[in-house]
């Protein structure tokens, strides 16, 4: 993969129905910082929790007070994530202050069942030895930089907010170039598709899709971008 393939975490997600949508994936750090926040969080609710038990085993019981601390305690290492990231928000806490927010694959927010199994394979993720060694070789193997939880639930933590791309078309050649062979009325949206969006992608993507279509332009790169748009600018100028 080229290095700015790495570094650029801005991806597309084409859907069923043809829509595509843009999703900034959050690297292993800023994740690991959200889970810091979230452990502190934890770890004070907890503190607190034990000082009013300790209080209370007075009057309920000391081995009462033991075991509500037991439960508290696994609530909220377990079941704490489960509920944020489950609920309308789709992030905890730390997450929300970061500005992630955890969805499917797709976009979409995540079911109780999806949170249920990325959060309950944690303790997974975290071995050998609590150091998280898996989870990161993990999210550092994968291109969406997900973990073993993540890849098992197919969800992906993102960024909340993302400013949105401006939609500028790529200029038309000066002079256009008739299609040589008929097209479908799918390939030639595809087509005008391709030219109404040229300008929002990168050099080497239009070049990428533009290959695709080598067959018709007869040519490949930088040539085969410049020749397909003006086929399209040809469709265009046709259609008017």
């Amino acid at each position: 993969m080229p290095e700015s393939g790495k570094l650029d975490t801005l991806q597309s997600v084409e859907l069923a129905e043809g829509v595509e949508i843009r999703l900034r994936m959050a690297g292993p750090m800023l994740r690991a910082g959200a889970y810091l926040i979230d452990l502190l969080i934890r770890g004070a609710v907890l503190l607190v929790g034990g000082f009013l038990l300790s209080l209370a085993g007075v009057a309920i019981g000391s081995r009462v007070a033991g075991g509500l601390m037991l439960l508290a305690w696994f609530l909220m290492d377990w079941l704490y994530p489960v509920v944020f990231e489950a609920g309308k928000r789709g992030a905890t806490p730390g997450k929300r202050l970061l500005g992630l927010r955890v969805v499917q694959a797709s976009g979409s927010p995540i079911t109780f069942g999806q949170a249920l199994v990325r959060n309950f394979l944690r303790f997974i993720d975290s071995m050998p030895f609590f150091t998280y060694g898996f989870g990161v070789t993990s999210c550092l193997a994968s291109r969406r930089f997900q973990r073993l939880g993540d890849l098992a639930a197919g969800t992906v933590v993102i960024y909340d907010r993302i400013p949105a791309a401006p939609v500028i078309a790529a200029p038309p050649p000066m002079e256009p170039v008739p299609v040589p062979v008929g097209l479908t009325a799918d390939e030639t949206r595809a087509l005008a598709l391709f030219r109404e969006r040229a300008g929002l992608w990168s050099d080497g993507r239009r070049a990428e899709i533009a290959d695709q279509a080598s067959v018709l332009t007869g040519e490949e790169g930088p040539a085969g971008v410049s020749r397909l748009m003006a086929m399209a600018h040809w469709l265009e100028e046709k259609r008017d």
